[in-house]
């Protein structure tokens, strides 16, 4: 698997018109009964049996799947083994899709070479989200990995976002700044990506004036109310592309009964035909 390159997996992808990006944020309360038979009583095979059919169901629509570590860290070293067999699965099932590990990293250099191994020697994700309050110094050892994608939060989707983001540094909110300085000073190994919510259409219009044409993961979309045409029309880079457009709740969890794969199929489609229809 040494040959895997986030930005290249994602480049592929969407030449194939795939720009959804599905969220694995598989709670266990959520999964349907039908999942939870006899023989899959305990945590671990219920979620990655519920993983494997939702991956199965969409792997030719997606340019991502983005599990959230909380969903499983809350079931401690269960849980862990849950994320873990359910990435090496997607590897197996969906080689050509990345895997974003939904983390928000960071700390001091060292610590972070940690998190490091973590994401991408034991759970072998392709992509981590980060914080970029410590500064590119801390992030080196996540930077440094050429070929897995760094994704700095930069204007979040939760309503409370503008709280530190919307401040005033040198003349422009805090997240425009975020935006430049990864763009012109962190992206050397053309590995980072940024985080920018469906739900604030007007400052990702910005932020992708700021960036280029690199990629902006857009969480937002569905349970959060973000509107499809206006994430197009704001987050596309000049080529039409550039978009990692997340769902999770509206897609995995669409359905409670046992049709909640092809349910899951059908909310994916559903969103990536509208995302072509904007482009």
């Amino acid at each position: 698997m040494n040959d895997r390159n986030f930005r290249q997996m994602l480049e592929a992808q969407w030449s194939r018109g795939n720009f959804v990006c599905v969220g694995l944020d598989s709670e266990f309360g959520k999964i349907p009964e039908s999942v939870k038979t006899d023989r899959r009583e305990d945590y671990i095979e219920t979620v990655v049996d519920f993983n494997n059919k939702i991956v199965e169901a969409t792997k030719d629509l997606v340019c991502a799947y983005k599990p959230n570590a909380a969903f499983y860290e809350a079931h401690g070293v269960e849980g862990m083994r849950a994320l873990r067999h359910t990435i090496e699965n997607i590897h197996l099932m969906a080689p050509d899709v990345p895997v974003i590990l939904d983390a928000k990293r960071a700390d001091i250099g060292n610590t972070n070479a940690g998190y490091v191994d973590a994401a991408f020697g034991f759970l072998r994700a392709d992509a981590i989200t980060v914080h970029p309050y410590l500064g590119a110094e801390a992030l080196q050892p996540f930077l440094a990995r050429a070929e897995k994608g760094v994704i700095v939060l930069c204007r979040t989707s939760n309503p409370g976002a503008g709280e530190f983001q919307d401040l005033s540094v040198n003349g422009e909110p805090l997240y425009r700044f975020v935006a430049r300085r990864v763009a012109s000073e962190w992206n050397k190994n053309g590995n980072c990506a940024l985080v920018v919510g469906a739900t604030y259409p007007d400052e990702l219009r910005e932020v992708r004036g700021l960036v280029s044409d690199m990629p902006i993961l857009i969480p937002g979309i569905g349970a959060q109310g973000g509107d499809v045409e206006k994430t197009v029309s704001a987050g596309k880079n000049s080529r039409g592309q550039g978009m990692i457009v997340n769902s999770s709740r509206g897609i995995i969890f669409a359905s409670k009964g046992a049709d909640f794969a092809e349910v899951a199929r059908r909310e994916t489609e559903k969103l990536r035909d509208l995302i072509n229809q904007h482009r």
